[in-house]
């Protein structure tokens, strides 16, 4: 693909609206569209500084398509680093095909997906951490997945991972130049100072990587399975979170006999919950079918809501649920309190001082659990971390690097010869280099930018 030609493509959501944008993006793309524009004031575009909007008409042959605004950045002072123009026009389908089509006949191909960020990425405008976080700014739909986006956007993730690389490239630089004065016998690089620098980057590394298990679920949101036997009301704990009846609620045991899932946003971070099947033994075929789900779901789960009723004695059941899932994070719940006396609850309190009385039905109790749940999302972390790896692509990258860093640490410590330390710290540059973009294949780009939306 040729990447000095003019692309174009819609910038914003397809179909009818206000307004729609069509962005032109190469070395021609001003020109391109002073040719079709028609400026209320006979203005010319070439000639206007970048970073200026013209109101005036696209025409074609002396027939006006549309009224607009055409807004121009001239390189390198553009998204791409390329001159860019952008047609501000009505929002009709109609007139949207009509521009767009236009410029296909005079100089412009249509853009790949992700191509316009792509070229931002060539031509030094950002680098690849930097261009992925793009994608993920614009698929983010809670607060934590939006400031996970920004900061990596910003170019925090990217500055961590340049600083560590260029210091390993320093020491690096020196252990070859040891190479070459091998008769010699003389060190360069210092073996001191080499260990605490191997030492800072495997701890950072390790972080980095750790924190890719928070990165990941604020990403794709929290997974939370509510479980219990039937008729206790997980459906109607599931509707009430939602705020809205999502879930068949019936006073029938087995009600629910496939999972229902549905997301919610608490403190800014995406839960999905999954309505499972209640747990029971049974000799129906179609809700044992239900019931091997929610055993399914519970193992998926992050965090599981274990639902029993106030007004009944599950000591056996619970204890056998936590030691079953010791991995779990579970969150144990006595509903309908409204339905159970005092001695209950105490007795519940007694035996399981962590444990949430709610009514499901009436509300009581929910705003506490959501809060709970938030805690235990680790969610807080946000605010501590500087840096939180979000990208399957990164956190593959960083594993590969700290098992390089982990073999020259060995070498150093068996005394191995320079020039085989070498090899590792190679790879380790490789890796670091990978995630930045200082290292890059045309199918690694490819594989990247295909999962962009065309436009942007």
């Amino acid at each position: 693909m040729s990447y000095n030609d003019n692309i174009i493509a819609l910038a914003s959501p397809s179909g009818t609206g206000a307004i729609a944008v069509i962005r032109i993006s190469g070395k021609d793309a001003i020109s391109i569209v002073s040719k079709k524009f028609q400026s209320v004031r006979n203005k010319k575009l070439e000639n206007q500084k970048t970073h200026t909007i013209h109101l005036g008409h696209i025409v074609d042959e002396g027939k006006i398509i549309d009224k607009v605004l055409v807004s121009i950045f001239k390189d390198p002072n553009s998204y791409t680093g390329e001159n860019v123009a952008e047609i501000s026009c009505h929002g009709s389908p109609y007139i949207q095909q009509q521009i767009v089509q236009l410029f296909l006949r005079n100089g412009c191909r249509s853009a790949k997906a992700g191509e316009f960020t792509l070229r931002a990425f060539l031509n030094g405008k950002m680098d690849l951490s930097q261009a992925e976080a793009v994608a993920d700014l614009i698929a983010s739909d809670s607060e934590a997945a939006h400031q996970i986006a920004m900061q990596q956007m910003r170019g925090g993730f990217s500055n961590e991972i340049a600083h560590l690389r260029q210091e390993l490239l320093d020491f690096a630089s020196l252990i070859e130049l040891e190479l070459d004065f091998s008769q010699e016998d003389v060190e360069f690089a210092d073996r001191a100072q080499f260990k605490e620098l191997l030492s800072k980057i495997t701890e950072l590394l390790k972080k980095l990587i750790d924190s890719f298990a928070l990165g990941n679920v604020i990403k794709n949101g929290i997974p939370v399975a509510i479980v219990g036997e039937p008729n206790v009301g997980k459906s109607t704990l599931l509707n009430t979170l939602l705020n809205e009846e999502r879930a068949i609620v019936s006073d029938i045991p087995g009600t629910t006999r496939d999972t229902v899932e549905d997301q919610i946003s608490i403190g800014g971070i995406n839960f999905r919950f999954i309505d499972t099947a209640g747990i029971r033994e049974t000799h129906n075929k179609v809700e044992q079918i239900g019931i091997a789900k929610a055993f399914e779901k519970i193992e998926q789960a992050r965090l599981v809501i274990y639902l029993i009723e106030a007004s009944k004695d599950k000591k056996e059941d619970i204890k056998r649920l936590e030691q079953e899932y010791s991995d779990k994070k579970i969150v144990l719940i006595a509903n309908k309190v409204d339905e159970a006396n005092a001695e209950n609850l105490l007795r519940l309190k007694n035996d399981f001082p962590s444990i949430q009385l709610i009514s499901a039905k009436t509300g009581k109790g929910v705003e506490d659990l959501k809060q709970k749940l938030l805690k235990l999302s680790n969610a807080g972390e946000l605010g501590k971390n500087d840096t939180i790896v979000t990208n399957n692509r990164h956190y593959d990258a960083l594993l590969k690097a700290l098992e390089s860093i982990q073999k020259v640490k060995e070498s150093m410590e068996i005394e191995l010869s320079s020039d085989l330390m070498t090899i590792d710290i190679r790879e380790a540059l490789f890796h670091l280099g990978e995630i930045t973009g200082n290292v890059t294949t045309d199918d690694l780009l490819g594989n990247i930018f295909s999962n962009f939306c065309i436009g942007k």
